[in-house]
């Protein structure tokens, strides 16, 4: 029957510890040597075994260790990686949104001064306008008055005859 050491090594101390005892001795005791030799070999022939098993669940405890550091490694890099393609996206944007309120204040001052030159350019025209309509309307008055002065002038020479 195959049992664990720990198991043998427990059988083996209770065998020691229900052994009889040799009289005016405490410390001595009368033990089965061959169930004591048989329980010995047992547990020399489980180490192997139980060592083997211990080293290869060591060796998987490693791996896995192993394996989760190269997870978190690799989470790690992806996390400095996608922080630093955030960093960089938002220098874009914000060189981006320096660029387009430059873009802005450009065309909202050539907005203003071309308003402005719209303004007087017709301030101008109506100005021009308004001095064309001037002359115009004193060289009707000026050829009404001659007309009239013409007219008054016609009349005295036709009561004249």
């Amino acid at each position: 029957m195959a049992n664990g050491v720990t198991e043998l090594l427990d059988e083996l101390h209770n065998l020691v510890e229900e052994a009889f005892g040799i009289p005016l001795s405490s410390d001595k005791c009368i033990l089965e040597r061959e169930r004591v030799l048989g329980l010995i070999e047992e547990i020399k022939n489980q180490l192997p075994v139980e060592m083997s098993e211990a080293k290869r669940l060591v060796s998987r405890r490693a791996e896995f260790i192993a394996k989760a550091k190269a997870e978190a490694d690799d989470m790690r890099k992806a996390a400095e990686d996608r922080a630093r393609k955030l960093i960089e996206e938002q220098t874009v944007v914000k060189a981006a949104q320096y660029h387009a309120n430059e873009i802005l204040e450009a065309a909202q001052s050539r907005c203003k001064a071309m308003k402005k030159a719209a303004f007087e350019y017709a301030d101008d025209a109506m100005r021009r306008t308004e001095s064309a309509i001037s002359e115009a309307l004193e060289e009707v008055r000026q050829s009404r008055t001659k007309f009239r002065s013409a007219a008054a002038s016609d009349k005295t020479s036709d009561e004249v005859e």
